[in-house]
């Protein structure tokens, strides 16, 4: 890490004691959030592996603070504070499900792994397509989204993007409230800190977490994907290595393009660290032909 990252870090993991409990983050502070996120979906596992810790660390320093300061801290929490609290748990599950010093959990890991890569490479065998590799840089879901979008010709190459994709997520569920509330997470329920009970977001949370969806590199998942479904009215059928092996994400009765849909790859286990999108293509005729030459030497 660079010298003023490393800066940041310890200012916001070991505050002075001059600093108050309720103290908002920084712009500093969120940055630094958003690129540790976005280096979870690293290759490089001592990327991964630095992230996490530090994550994990942040968490620690949460929830200290909320035992520490009772209730009225746990009121101040913000839509992104829980967001982010809810992905350093999940960097930390991860995390510690990846250390390398327990064998058998890595061996488990990569067997994991393989099953899922091939589990999912048959499925796209039957459906005639292939996987186009999506940066994992924290914005996978919506860079794969727009990938099909513009195969499908409903966005232009030049819109494609997940800025567009990301930003129509978002306007779907702000002007939807009462599809995404019940699945979103909430300050006082199951989401947050020390919670034990489950609760909905307030106005202005909902808000916020649409904010956070358009303008950060915050992970995309479920209600993101059904947004973008309706939002571009085309079905998303989502791949993946468990069960069912196709989820299908449909926008309405009368979809764009009937008979057509937008088809992504969910990969739990493809960087070691961090859950991944790809986008699927169709099979060119080189590299059908290249796929049987294989098997039939397989």
């Amino acid at each position: 890490m660079a010298g003023s990252r490393k800066n940041k870090i310890k200012k916001l993991v070991s505050p002075s004691q001059n600093s108050t409990p309720d103290q908002a983050p920084t712009e500093d502070d969120n940055e630094l959030m958003d690129n540790l996120l976005a280096e979870l979906d690293s290759r490089n596992q001592t990327v991964q592996q630095e992230s996490a810790t530090v994550l994990l660390e942040m968490q620690e320093h949460q929830e200290n603070t909320v035992r520490d300061n009772g209730r009225s801290a746990k009121k101040k929490q913000d839509s992104r504070s829980r967001h982010e609290a809810r992905q350093a748990r999940k960097a930390a599950a991860l995390a510690q499900n990846h250390a390398p010093i327990d064998p058998e959990a890595d061996a488990r890991l990569e067997r994991e792994a393989k099953e899922e890569e091939v589990s999912i490479k048959e499925t796209c065998d039957k459906l005639g397509v292939q996987t186009h590799e999506i940066p994992p840089d924290g914005h996978c879901l919506f860079s794969a989204v727009a990938d099909q979008l513009a195969l499908l010709n409903i966005l232009p190459p030049n819109q494609a993007n997940y800025v567009t994709v990301r930003v129509a997520a978002s306007n779907f569920i702000y002007t939807h409230p009462d599809d995404f509330l019940p699945f979103l997470p909430s300050a006082f329920g199951e989401d947050g800190v020390g919670a034990t009970s489950a609760g909905f977001m307030t106005p202005q949370q909902f808000e916020q977490y649409c904010m956070t969806i358009k303008d950060t590199g915050a992970w995309g998942g479920e209600p993101e994907i059904l947004a973008l479904s309706r939002a571009y009215n085309v079905p998303i059928h989502v791949v993946q290595g468990g069960v069912p092996r196709i989820v299908e994400h449909n926008p309405g009765p009368s979809p764009r393009s009937p008979g057509k849909a937008a088809r992504i790859s969910y990969h739990r286990r493809m960087y070691g660290l961090g859950e991944h999108y790809n986008s699927l293509r169709p099979k060119t005729t080189i590299s059908q032909v290249a796929g049987k030459i294989q098997s039939a030497f397989s």
